[in-house]
């Protein structure tokens, strides 16, 4: 255009009112985050449950005014019935936090929040959810890596399934963590903020150079390695768009199982690091956990090791 003589103003992003959000969502949001620091990864997690929760008041014909705890036992017996109670807490961790909003801002007479009782949690109650590595196998197969979508959505699970990475790190990946010449790459933990090195194994550098030098978009002014295809050319905002490509390519390879959350490819990397004998302070490490604890928890998933455990049946 410029050549014709037109001329054009620079191209200028407009940072974008979450979808689906309401003005009122958009002022929780922005109290949560002025008031109580609290994260993006947050704040992503709020915008949809506190949505959530105002659309079923209003389908029950409340109004904000009006709310009772009778409106928010029944809206956590509805989480009840279709969530784990890890989600529920999480969820009500949400209402709780806009109710208190509610009535601070002089929408809501009597502070609610306080009331809120979520159901207890015992941890680590349940192992996590691991996949035979067989499966994990029959899934980055499934990948067409000759196309552009392809080579990305591969590198992406390679990393996953190798370093155990979740969505998060693999979304925050920028093209200066990799190191081509010392062959090392540099991945930062979202919960904790500090980083560790890892080695740039072989079939992980071919599929990044794969992606970056062939399918990769250009141009392209964001440094984070994994961009979406769809012009303007962004990078990945949510994990939730790493669960779907998971998905995606799991119902393909024929795992379904269950959901295929994001984190399913670490949980399945760490159980079988485990099952290889693996000690268990090098499988923390390498996850980013903060104690022993939580990387104890993968000695319940790996199979193969409780089978030695198992006594024989006594003969009846």
């Amino acid at each position: 255009m410029s050549a014709s003589g037109i001329k054009i103003s620079p191209w200028a992003s407009i940072a974008p009112t979450p979808a689906g959000a309401s003005a009122l969502i958009v002022q929780f949001l922005e109290y949560r985050r002025l008031h109580e620091g609290v994260s993006a990864s947050t704040l992503r997690h709020d915008r949809v449950g506190s949505q959530a929760f105002l659309n079923f008041t209003r389908k029950r014909g409340q109004s904000l005014p009006s709310l009772r705890l009778l409106d928010v036992d029944a809206y956590m017996l509805s989480l009840r019935r279709r969530l784990a109670p890890i989600s529920v807490v999480r969820d009500l961790c949400t209402v709780r936090a806009f109710l208190r909003f509610l009535h601070v801002s002089g929408r809501l007479r009597f502070d609610l929040s306080g009331s809120v009782m979520a159901p207890s949690v015992k941890r680590f109650a349940n192992p996590p959810r691991a996949l035979p590595w067989s499966e994990v196998r029959r899934i980055l197969r499934t990948v067409d890596r000759t196309t552009r979508i392809g080579s990305r959505d591969y590198a992406i699970l390679l990393l996953m399934s190798v370093y155990g990475l979740g969505a998060a790190e693999v979304i925050g990946l920028c093209l200066d963590d990799i190191d081509w010449e010392r062959r090392t790459l540099c991945v930062r933990r979202p919960k904790t903020g500090s980083r560790i090195l890892l080695p740039l194994l072989s079939p992980v550098a071919q599929a990044l150079a794969n992606y970056i030098r062939r399918s990769r978009p250009r141009p392209c002014e964001h440094r984070q390695v994994f961009m979406r295809f769809l012009m303007p050319y962004q990078p990945f905002s949510e994990s939730t768009a790493i669960g779907h490509i998971l998905t995606k390519y799991g119902r393909m390879a024929g795992v379904t199982r269950g959901a295929l959350g994001s984190h399913v490819l670490r949980h399945s990397q760490a159980t079988r690091q485990v099952e290889l004998g693996t000690s268990l302070k090098i499988v923390g490490d390498i996850l980013g956990h903060r104690g022993p604890q939580t990387t104890s928890g993968y000695t319940r998933s790996a199979i193969r090791n409780l089978r030695n455990l198992s006594l024989p049946l006594p003969n009846v």
